[in-house]
């Protein structure tokens, strides 16, 4: 029981930290900091696509159904971190254009 509530606090913390460190990457001035874990996670994707061993019983349907269906399970953490790298940057612009109107009204 200690056991799993350890490796829940650490693996937690784990993800915790992905995502903060996602923000602060997103939040650089150039925007290809904040390419770097997705790029790593959609990376990790393609391996885990690349372990799927196919049995004589499956047929091309149920090929085509594990492929998708692990691409897409294997994508949600790139999907999450480009979601808060994509949130992060409209606030860069948006602070951008308000500067940029700010200047010009002088």
């Amino acid at each position: 029981m200690q056991k799993t509530i350890v490796v829940t606090f650490v693996l937690f913390a784990i993800f915790a930290g992905g995502i903060l460190l996602q923000i602060f990457l997103s939040r650089k001035e150039s925007k290809w900091f904040g390419l770097i874990l997705p790029f790593i996670t959609f990376a990790y994707s393609l391996l885990v696509l690349s372990q799927i061993v196919k049995t004589d019983i499956m047929t091309w349907w149920n090929t085509v159904g594990l492929i998708a269906s692990t691409f897409f399970i294997s994508n949600i953490p790139t999907i999450i971190l480009l979601a808060i790298y994509f949130g992060c940057r409209e606030k860069i612009k948006r602070k951008k254009a308000i500067e940029k109107m700010s200047i010009q009204d002088l």
